[in-house]
C-alpha cells in the first residue's frame, strides 16, 4: 500500500463534519460559473473538501458534475441557480453574486459526499482518456 493510498483510506474512514463555504465558492464549484471571490482557489478548496480528493485541473468538471446533486440536496433553495447562472458574464458577475448573497446568505455549510458517491481516478490515467498520450509530459521530481 502506498503512502497516498494509506492517506486516502484514512481520510475516507474518518468522519468529516460540515464546513462553511462562501456562496461564491459553492456556485463556482457546483454550477460551473466562476464567481468565487477567491477565483480558482475557491473551486479547488470546495471540490477537494466535498470529494475528499486532491483534484487536478482537468478533473474539476467531473467533480463539479458529481457534487451538484449533493449540494442541491443539502440546500434545495439553490435550485434556481441552475438557470440564473446562465445570465452571468465577465462584466456582471460581481453584481450578480451580491444579488445571490442577498437571497441565500454569505456562507452555507456543506458536508462531504457520502461514501461511494465519488470515484477517485488517478490524475494521469484520467488525463490519458482525455487527450492523446503524446500530448502528456510527465515531470518526475
Amino acid at each position: 500500500m502506498t503512502d497516498d493510498t494509506r492517506a486516502r483510506a484514512r481520510a475516507l474512514s474518518t468522519p468529516m463534519t460540515a464546513r462553511q463555504f462562501h456562496l461564491g465558492d459553492i456556485i463556482s464549484a457546483a454550477f460551473g460559473v466562476l464567481v468565487s471571490l477567491r477565483h480558482i482557489d475557491g473551486v479547488y478548496d470546495t471540490l477537494n473538501f466535498l470529494t475528499g480528493d486532491n483534484l487536478f485541473t482537468h478533473q474539476l468538471p467531473r467533480a463539479g458534475r458529481a457534487v451538484q446533486p449533493y449540494v442541491l440536496e443539502q440546500h434545495p433553495q439553490l435550485v434556481p441557480l441552475l438557470t440564473s447562472t446562465k445570465r452571468v458574464t465577465t462584466k456582471n458577475w460581481r453584481k450578480w453574486l451580491k444579488q445571490q448573497i442577498a437571497l441565500y446568505g454569505d456562507f452555507l455549510p456543506l458536508e462531504p459526499l457520502p461514501p461511494g458517491a465519488w470515484t477517485h481516478v488517478d490524475a494521469l490515467q484520467e488525463l490519458e482518456t482525455m487527450v492523446p498520450k503524446d500530448r502528456i509530459i510527465v515531470v518526475k521530481t
